[in-house]
């Protein structure tokens, strides 16, 4: 990263951690967004409502696996910073040129609750490519909807 991405990302950071939340977005055009939701449901929100301000945006995310990295990746992302990155997200981001940073790299993200491996690291562990992780992971969403439909008749 160049001395002005490196500013940017160091502002995101901060805002990451002073407002605790889970995802920061600096689009292309400046304006700052900050998101809460768990996993990677905020990044599927915005490349399905808001794809705009992830082309050409700086993201600042607490926890980065192969399933955030492919979304962002297919979105356009400039720049990510996470503050756990994992071995599989980086594999990702430097084969799309991606620019990114972090404080911790993990062989594998884990789940809070324990040490087993975080389920959408699971779902997209064979995909070879970025389009392929977010067909893996949109099937598992539609799949886990339609569950909770039937469970609910």
């Amino acid at each position: 990263m160049n001395m002005g991405q490196d500013k940017v990302m160091n502002e995101l950071s901060e805002i990451l951690v002073s407002c605790g939340c889970s995802l920061v977005v600096r689009s292309a055009g400046g304006d700052i967004t900050t998101y809460s939701k768990k996993g990677v449901r905020d990044l599927i929100w915005l490349i399905d409502n808001e794809p705009g301000r992830l082309r050409g945006a700086d993201v600042a995310d607490k926890v980065v696996g192969k399933a955030a990295a492919g979304l962002m990746v297919n979105a356009g992302v400039r720049s990510v910073y996470a503050k756990v990155i994992s071995v599989l997200a980086v594999e990702v981001l430097k084969s799309a040129s991606v620019a990114f940073s972090y404080d911790d790299l993990t062989d594998r993200i884990t789940v809070p609750e324990g040490d087993t491996r975080c389920r959408l690291e699971d779902i997209v562990e064979k995909a070879e490519n970025p389009r392929q992780i977010e067909t893996m992971l949109r099937k598992h969403f539609e799949e886990r909807q339609l569950s909770v439909i039937n469970t609910k008749k």
